[in-house]
């Protein structure tokens, strides 16, 4: 049985241009505030040239408020010693219910962490409305197929809410001695088949183009009926050629608008869609409606962008 969650009334699709369903919240405002903090921040714009790195909760609800666009954000749960300026679920759930006309939380959870880990699933969807999770096999080192996550993805599946995966290369660790130990092999996206198979009631997201396994993605996204595709992470000149032809047909309903904010800008990412083949007729559908329909926010009377 799904339990439904009411929609925050602040947040209605109609008043949108664009929903991002992939940023990353990287500080907490406390930490933010901090002199460690402010000090630590410096220093991250200033290595990466960037006015957009490090944003709290409330920063990227004014970022996205004033392109009237939302946006899904979240951490990414780790085993071991969170990060002094790391926020918490908590702390983002709390944030994003100040914020509901902009943001979109997504809570994680370790996969293994496995019944515990359903417990606390469980009480951030009934505590804080999280709308969605996010998983990351490489750096969480799981197969997303493997029964220690399933408890969890029980507790979504009895929700309806989607679970968003890293699927493919990753920017962790990439050029460094390595690979920074971030193994690759856990983010092939055929595991979501099974996963896919086993939770036919939990929508399922797999994020970014799945390289170097775009044909397994694109497979799994036209077999089963309740998995999309976010196309973050790279800039959309080097999306696959079948990535596009499949966004163009028969997936123009199942392709999703993302960034991997702060990675890169709204902007950015649709200068570069331009420069693809991706049809203008299916654009509204990769910006708002697919999204919009997913998270079951109303769309208003307007072209849904069917691609027809």
């Amino acid at each position: 049985m799904t339990i439904s969650i009411t929609n925050p009334p602040e947040l209605e699709a109609a008043d949108l241009v664009a929903i991002d369903v992939h940023t990353h919240v990287q500080f907490s405002t406390k930490a933010a505030q901090s002199e460690e903090g402010t000090r630590r921040l410096q220093e991250m714009k200033a290595h990466f040239r960037s006015d957009v790195l490090g944003m709290d909760v409330p920063g990227i609800a004014a970022f996205y408020r004033e392109r009237k666009m939302a946006a899904v954000t979240f951490i990414v749960d780790s085993l071991g010693d969170r990060a002094e300026h790391a926020p918490t679920n908590e702390e983002v759930g709390e944030l994003a219910a100040e914020h509901a006309d902009a943001i979109i939380p997504f809570a994680s959870v370790h996969p293994l962490r496995g019944k515990a880990g359903a417990k606390m699933a469980r009480r951030l969807i009934e505590q804080y409305k999280f709308r969605g999770f996010k998983f990351h096999p490489s750096t969480q080192e799981f197969y997303p197929n493997d029964t220690v996550a399933y408890p969890i993805y029980e507790v979504l599946a009895e929700y309806g809410l989607p679970a968003l995966f890293h699927t493919g290369q990753t920017g962790v660790g990439a050029g460094t001695k390595g690979g920074g130990g971030v193994r690759l092999k856990y983010s092939n996206p055929m595991y979501l088949d099974d996963v896919a198979v086993d939770f036919p009631d939990m929508p399922i997201i797999m994020a970014h183009p799945s390289v170097p396994w775009q044909d397994e993605a694109l497979s799994v996204a036209t077999h089963k009926a309740q998995v999309y595709i976010d196309l973050s992470g790279w800039s959309p000149k080097y999306f696959p050629p079948q990535l596009v032809q499949y966004a163009n047909t028969l997936l123009r309903k199942k392709v999703l608008f993302g960034t991997d904010f702060p990675l890169f800008t709204p902007e950015r990412w649709i200068d570069d869609l331009g420069k693809t083949e991706i049809r203008e007729t299916v654009k509204p559908g990769i910006m708002l409606h697919n999204a919009a329909r997913l998270f079951g926010l109303k769309i208003g009377e307007t072209d849904e962008g069917t691609g027809r």
